[in-house]
């Protein structure tokens, strides 16, 4: 009398379920990385034990070397004033972010700041927290 095995180990392995979780990382790492801040000159900026605030409004960066850029473009001193109206948009609670290098001369941080306050814009100076 010959005996059937009913119960047979199938050789097939399902990748949907393995595929499903690779394209979910994937889509987390893709939102996670447009979420990460970049600017266009490399600053190293003062410590301070002050709480950061993040706000996506109008970003003005200054070099080491005395470069100005108003969000992601590098502009030049005399075109510094209207690229940053530009980026106000003529909104009401605009808010002007200062990222100036610890090594730039004060002179240039006021004149941002003078930009800011002749055209009734918020000031925030940006720095590292330690």
């Amino acid at each position: 009398m010959e005996l059937k095995r009913r119960n047979r180990v199938s050789a097939e392995f399902s990748m949907s379920s393995m595929t499903d979780i690779v394209f979910l990382l994937l889509i987390f790492f893709m939102l996670a990385s447009t979420l990460v801040t970049t600017s266009a000159l490399d600053l190293i900026l003062p410590k301070s034990k002050a709480q950061t605030v993040k706000r996506k409004d109008i970003t003005v960066n200054i070099s080491a070397d005395s470069r100005f850029s108003v969000g992601n473009r590098v502009v030049s001193p005399s075109e510094l004033e209207n690229a940053v109206l530009k980026e106000a948009g003529g909104k009401e609670d605009a808010v002007v972010i200062l990222r100036a290098d610890k090594q730039v001369p004060y002179e240039q941080v006021v004149k941002v700041m003078d930009i800011a306050y002749r055209n009734r814009l918020k000031m925030i100076a940006a720095t590292d927290p330690s």
